[in-house]
């Protein structure tokens, strides 16, 4: 059967207008809608004899829920409590008190039940009210409360649930989303972050891996963990994830080819922390066999890039060309396909391209070529390897499978420079 998924703040409108759009394709002779009847609704009508209730009905089964009834529900009460309207949020639970043990979106969410979609959002009152009615998910929203940054939310349901000491697995959260204030409150709390051998629990691999890109609180994060025990690698990747200029320049003095090294995929995450594969450490254009300067690219380290170009770092150095010819890019290449650029096309935010005005004002060369392959993150819903064979930093950019990766500013900054395709 085809689904869909409620997104975390659904619209009502949007799904009345999804309904009439169903039954106009439906009346049409649509062939997809003609399947999505004879899948979701129990005795599919005919042609002319199909009403709005009938499209409401499969639309609501799409969307996994019972009735169409349902689908108003869900979307009243999350807007309820985006709105804090304590009042309406009561009146709904009340008359329906199974929605307290029932996800909030319908389908299984990380935003969880009701208490605990508040708690993504800070909503005391309603939490007090929703724990006063019966609500049980206390474990869940102080892990959402704390992921979201939402301290005093956390501060609260921690008190509620008897204040226990949370276990290392609390701290996946706010690394995920590398919140500063939600991992300060969990080792706080006295949520362990290395065992009695002094082998870590801290997550660090969520932490390298994770989609984010918010350098300071990454560095600040790391730091918290090395302060409650953690024992980091002393390697120049790790002191770049960390964000210490200070620590790269010890190791540039010990090894002086530091900046023509290229780095393995296990050098940038390493094993012993739990890290993974290349799919799954999310990253945009391949690290595996590159260097410093393109891991900077990725990790929206721009103050380590410039310190790396004023040591003479050449900003024409290439990855490692793997067995199968795939890699040889240089930092450019990492500047038109990146995760903070995912960040930037997400938010909608103005295309700037500062990594690549830099390399380019260090010599950059805008026709350079390259064969690369990637595999997203199946978070994405991306799940087969792409292959682009003798491409230029434009091309790259123009071919690549997820264009939301794809930074425009960089790509006609590159062209402005004679860029070839």
């Amino acid at each position: 059967m085809s689904y869909r998924d409620l997104p975390v703040r659904p619209d009502l409108d949007q799904l009345r207008h999804q309904a009439k759009d169903l039954l106009r394709q439906f009346r049409s002779g649509d062939p997809v809608a003609a399947e999505e009847f004879r899948l979701h609704h129990p005795s599919a009508p005919s042609l002319d004899s199909a009403k709005l209730a009938d499209a409401q009905l499969v639309l609501a089964r799409m969307y996994r829920a019972s009735s169409w009834n349902r689908i108003v529900l869900a979307c009243q009460l999350t807007e309820a409590i985006w709105d804090d309207d304590l009042a309406t949020v009561r009146k709904l639970v009340v008359q329906c008190p199974y929605l307290l043990q029932e996800n909030a979106l319908i389908r299984e969410s990380n935003w969880g039940k009701p208490m605990s979609y508040a708690a993504n959002l800070g909503r005391n009152a309603i939490i007090q009210m929703l724990y006063s009615l019966g609500a049980t998910d206390l474990e869940h929203a102080i892990g959402r409360a704390t992921l979201q940054s939402q301290v005093d939310t956390a501060q609260m349901l921690h008190n509620m649930l008897g204040r226990p000491i949370p276990d290392s697995d609390a701290l996946g959260g706010p690394a995920y989303t590398l919140s500063i204030s939600g991992t300060e409150f969990l080792l706080g709390l006295g949520t362990p972050a290395v065992d009695a051998e002094g082998k870590s629990l801290a997550p660090v691999s969520v932490v390298l891996e994770t989609d984010s890109r918010i350098p300071a609180a990454k560095h600040r994060i790391l730091e918290l963990y090395v302060q409650h025990g953690v024992r980091l690698p002393d390697t120049p990747t790790m002191a770049l994830h960390r964000g210490r200029i200070d620590l790269l320049e010890m190791h540039l003095e010990r090894d002086p080819d530091m900046l023509s090294r290229r780095f393995t995929h296990e050098e940038i995450y390493p094993p012993e922390l739990d890290c993974h594969d290349e799919i799954l450490a999310t990253h945009g254009t391949p690290l595996a066999g590159t260097t410093l300067l393109h891991m900077c690219v990725d990790y929206d380290e721009l103050e380590i890039a410039q310190w790396l170009i004023s040591k003479g770092m050449d900003v024409n150095i290439k990855a490692t060309v793997d067995a199968e010819g795939f890699g040889g890019h240089t930092p450019l290449f990492s500047t038109v396909v990146s995760q903070p650029n995912f960040w930037m096309n997400y938010r909608k935010q103005p295309q700037t391209a500062p990594f690549t005005k830099l390399l380019l004002d260090h010599g950059a060369d805008p026709s350079a070529r390259a064969s690369l392959r990637k595999q997203l993150h199946p978070g994405y819903g991306e799940e087969r390897m792409h292959e682009y064979r003798e491409v230029t930093p434009l091309s790259w950019g123009e071919r690549f499978h997820r264009q939301i990766f794809v930074n425009k500013a960089a790509l006609q900054m590159i062209a402005e420079q004679g860029g070839e395709r």
